[in-house]
C-alpha cells in the first residue's frame, strides 16, 4: 500500500487555514495542523489563545492531529527587532514580508520537514506551478506581494490549497462543513499590533521626540511627535491647521527630526517616475536580463503598473515608470510580475 503524502498545515485559527486543512484531508493527504505562537504579551491584546482554541475546534471537527510551536524568540530577533530598528531610521518597513521569509517559510518550514512532512501548506491566497509563484484566482485577496522572497526550491514543497478559490467560496466551504471559523472576521493590520493604534503601540518602543513639520521651502507649519510615526503620502493624524487643501507627508529628514509636508494630493513632491531598490530576490533564483519590461506594485493594494527594470547589478535595481508613481516609500517592497507570474521583488532604497 502506497504511503500517504504528509502535509503540515500552518494553522492560524482563521477560516483560510481551516479550509486549507479540510481540502487537503479530502484530497487524501495525511494532515497535521501546526499552530505558531510568534508573539507573547500579557495585556490581553494578543489573540493567540483564542486563535489556538479555534485551531483545536477545527482540527477536532475534521479529525486531524494538531500541535503548537513557539517561535516568539525567533520572531523577536528576526522580525520585530528589525521592524523597530527600521522605524528608528525613519523608514517604513513591512514586517509581513520578513515574517514569511524568516519565520513561516524558514524556521516553520524546517520544523515541518523535521516532522517528516512532504509538504508545508498555508492559507495564503497564491498558487504554484512548476516552481513558479502565481497570483491567486481572487485578485482582491492575492498575497503574492508578501511572498516574493520565496525561492523555487521552497515552493516545490509548498501547497496553497485555497489559491484557486475566491474568498466567498472559502467561507461557503467552511459553512458547508460546519467549521467554527466560517464566520470569523479576517485579521487586519500588523499581527503584533492587532486592534491597537499604531502610534500608541510603537511609542512603547520608540519614545516621542518632538520635531517640526516644515514645507519643502523651510516654513514651519506645526509640530510632530517623531519621524518614526509618519510615512510618505500620509494624510491622517498630521494635525496641521490653516486654510487650503489637506496636508500630506512628502519627505523626512531624520537627522533634523523634520517631517516635510505639502498641501494637495496632487503635489509634485508626492510623485516620481523612477526609483532604485536593493536586496532583490527572484523566485527562479536568477535575475532577468536587463533592461526588462514587466509590471510592478510598490504597495500591496496598488493595481499593476508598467515599469522598466533598466539596470540590474547584483541585488540592486534601477526602475523607471512611464506614469508617475505616488508616494514611493523607502524600505517598502516593489514586486514584479509577468502576467500571473510573480517574478520577485526588492526593497525600495531611493526615489
Amino acid at each position: 500500500m502506497q504511503r500517504k503524502k504528509k502535509v503540515v498545515v500552518g494553522m492560524s485559527g482563521g477560516v483560510d487555514s481551516s479550509v486549507s486543512a479540510l481540502l487537503l484531508k479530502q484530497q487524501g493527504y495525511e494532515v497535521i495542523g501546526l499552530f505558531m505562537r510568534n508573539w507573547e504579551n500579557k495585556d490581553g491584546t494578543c489573540t493567540a489563545s483564542q486563535d489556538y482554541d479555534d485551531v483545536v475546534r477545527v482540527c477536532n471537527s475534521i479529525d486531524v492531529p494538531y500541535y503548537t510551536i513557539n517561535f516568539a524568540q525567533e520572531y523577536m530577533e528576526t522580525v520585530f527587532s528589525h521592524f523597530i530598528r527600521e522605524l528608528k531610521l525613519g523608514y517604513t518597513p513591512n514586517p509581513d514580508i520578513l515574517c514569511n521569509r524568516e519565520i513561516k517559510f524558514k524556521v516553520f518550514f524546517e520544523k515541518a520537514m523535521e516532522l517528516g512532512a512532504d509538504y508545508l501548506a498555508t492559507g495564503h491566497y497564491a498558487q504554484t506551478q512548476n516552481g513558479q509563484l502565481l497570483r491567486s484566482v481572487d485578485q482582491d485577496k492575492d498575497q503574492t506581494y508578501f511572498l516574493y522572497t520565496l525561492k523555487k526550491e521552497i515552493l516545490d514543497k509548498v501547497l496553497f490549497p485555497i489559491g484557486h478559490l475566491k474568498k466567498d467560496q472559502v467561507r461557503q466551504i467552511a459553512k458547508a462543513h460546519s467549521l467554527s471559523t466560517a464566520e470569523k472576521k479576517d485579521s487586519t493590520g500588523i499581527c503584533f499590533i492587532g486592534e491597537r493604534k499604531f502610534r500608541d503601540f510603537i511609542s512603547e518602543y520608540i519614545p516621542y521626540q518632538e520635531g517640526r513639520f516644515e514645507t519643502l521651502s523651510g516654513k514651519a507649519v506645526g509640530s510632530h511627535q517623531g519621524t518614526a510615526f509618519y510615512t510618505i503620502g500620509q494624510r491622517k493624524g498630521l494635525r496641521i491647521g490653516g486654510p487650503g487643501e489637506a496636508w500630506f507627508v512628502v519627505d523626512k529628514d531624520i537627522a533634523r527630526n523634520v517631517v516635510y509636508v505639502e498641501q494637495g494630493d496632487d503635489h509634485p513632491a508626492l510623485y516620481d517616475t523612477a526609483l532604485t531598490a536593493t536586496e532583490a530576490s527572484w523566485v527562479s533564483g536568477a535575475a532577468p536580463e536587463g533592461p526588462f519590461r514587466c509590471t510592478s506594485k510598490i504597495r500591496y493594494r496598488q493595481t499593476d503598473q508598467e515599469c522598466l527594470i533598466e539596470k540590474i547589478e547584483g541585488d540592486q535595481l534601477s526602475v523607471s515608470f512611464p506614469h508617475p508613481q505616488r508616494a514611493i516609500t523607502p524600505r517598502q517592497a516593489i514586486v514584479f510580475y509577468d502576467g500571473p507570474i510573480c517574478l520577485g521583488g526588492a526593497l525600495i532604497s531611493l526615489r
